[in-house]
This record gives structure tokens, sequence and C-alpha cells, in this order.
């Protein structure tokens, strides 16, 4: 799959690459994202060009990991945004914010445009959100950006080693109001 572009009111979603390494490596350096998501730590300038330069082109190439460097029109990285596919129809969004550019909404912003995204051009039905038990900052974009909070999974997210509960979240196409690629009957009580 070829990388795509996005882009919203006040940002820019593209993939990132070697002139972006610096900035992934200055933003990994926050220790907020280096404890509640999966990035290494300490996270290292050979941690940042291997995501630059391998596992994101890789990951487009495949089709498996589709992600999107988060940018305000002066260049400024402001967000790293990922979609994992899990099945047929459904992936998984990851991200996080820079320090500096917090508490602004443009992760929500960001989550809301690969959702529709995703929806629209991808033929997705199931956008899933997953953050450890704890990482509040990660549940408040996700409930801002509709998904519907499903439950605590426990012992389903690795970080470095250690197995975590978490939280578990959907959005569906219909959520935004757009139609879904597959019928969706839900369960009765």
């Amino acid at each position: 799959m070829e990388p795509h572009t996005l882009t919203t009111d006040r940002l820019l979603l593209r993939t990132v690459g070697p002139q972006d390494t610096d900035a992934v490596h200055a933003a990994c350096q926050d220790p907020d994202i280096q404890r509640w998501t999966t990035v290494p730590s300490p996270y290292s300038p050979e941690h940042a060009r291997g995501f630059t330069e391998q596992m994101v082109p890789a990951g487009w190439a495949n089709g498996t990991m589709l992600t999107f460097g988060v940018f305000l029109p002066t260049g400024d990285l402001v967000a790293m945004l990922g979609l994992t596919m899990l099945s047929l129809g459904a992936a998984e969004i990851g991200f996080w914010g820079t320090k500096e550019h917090r508490g602004r909404g443009y992760v929500t912003e960001a989550v809301l445009a690969v959702s529709r995204w995703a929806f629209t051009r991808m033929s997705l039905d199931r956008v899933e959100w997953r953050a450890e038990v704890g990482n509040t900052a990660s549940r408040a974009v996700a409930e801002r950006a509709g998904f519907t909070m499903e439950g605590t999974l426990r012992s389903a997210i690795d970080n470095k080693g250690v197995r975590r509960d978490c939280w578990v979240g959907s959005l569906l196409p219909s959520d935004l109001g757009l139609p879904s690629t597959a019928p969706y009957l839900p369960a009765r009580p």
C-alpha cells in the first residue's frame, strides 16, 4: 500500500521518513511516552532511525501498520498515530502526543481524521483502541473522539516485558454517521 497524506483544518498527517528522525527521537525522550507506550526505554537515536527508515515504510508496504506523523503547518511534529490491522475490516489505533503540544485537541482531531479515512477508503468496520489501565490521557482522547468503552482486558498488553491490564474501546462507522461495508447485528440484552 502506498502511504497516504491527510489534512484537517489545522493538521497535516503524513508518513514519516529520515527527515523526521530527530523530531521522533526528541519526542520519545518524554517519560510519559516511554511509560505508557511500547517505545523502547531508554529511546536512542538508533531506535528513531529504525522507526522512520525501516518500520514505518515496511508497515505501509505490506499494509499491516499504517503510521502517520501529525504535523502543524509550521512543520512541528505534534503526534504520532498508527493503525495496525487486526483482521479483515478491523484495525487497532495507537497514538502519542508531543509534550509541548498536548491539551489542544490535535490528537483527537488526528484520530478522527484517520478513522474517517479508514472507514471510507479502507473499508474498515471497526477501529479498536487499547491503553493500559491508568493511561487517562489516552482514554480522554478516545472518549472525545467518540469511542465506546467496552471494558477492561486482563493481561492484554505487554509493555517492556510486563503483562498489564488494558482498557478497550471501539469506534464504528455509524458512530461518525458513516455507512458500514458489512451488515452489523448488535447483540440484544
